[in-house]
């Protein structure tokens, strides 16, 4: 085994293995998106390069399926209309990318999962701001120590890492998790 994958192994176990203090603000998190789609409103996702394809798969586990068929549920990742994010950030700037997508597609129900790894990317701040603004609820899948969204957020989910990629890897268990206590608590699992 080389070295670096043992090394990578490692520190995904002792990540893995200090995440149960995660599971009180994960199963509120389940709750905003659950009590959002049983009222017939949708989830947003958005992030920035990993978070962004996170974002992306998230939303498929939603509008696909997860566990079992079922019906789609209303999720979409902010970070997939290449046209709406190149002309935002041509005709204002990249820290508003998301936040004009919110302002214009966003309504007050809603469930907003933000994804930021540092938890201080202005252009996923500006989305909660936005969010926040038109009374969606708000959800932060962070890590370090959350940053400055983790104050902004209904629910900050900070994964207790400084590493990027161990960030991610968690970042995404949780997402299924929270699919799947989705699906459970809707009753389609």
């Amino acid at each position: 085994m080389s070295t670096k994958f043992q090394q990578n192994l490692d520190e995904h176990r002792a990540l893995f293995a200090r995440l149960e203090s995660l599971s009180e603000p994960v199963a509120r998190a389940a709750g905003l998106m659950v009590n959002a789609l049983s009222a017939g409103r949708k989830l947003m996702l958005c992030g920035n390069g990993g978070s962004a394809a996170d974002s992306q798969h998230l939303a498929a586990e939603f509008t696909g399926r997860f566990i079992n068929d079922r019906k789609p549920l209303a999720a979409m990742a902010l970070s997939t209309d290449t046209s709406a994010l190149t002309c935002i950030a041509n005709d204002y700037s990249f820290d508003e990318v998301f936040y004009r997508q919110v302002m214009g597609l966003g309504v007050a129900g809603d469930c907003l999962l933000a994804l930021s790894t540092s938890g201080n990317s202005k252009n996923v701040l500006r989305a909660v701001e936005a969010a926040r603004g038109l009374k969606m609820r708000t959800i932060g899948l962070l890590g370090r120590d959350g940053g400055q969204l983790a104050g902004l957020c209904d629910v900050a989910i900070i994964v207790p890492s400084s590493t990027t990629a161990r960030i991610q890897e968690a970042h995404i268990m949780i997402g299924h998790t929270l699919c799947g206590m989705v699906e459970e608590s809707l009753q389609l699992a």
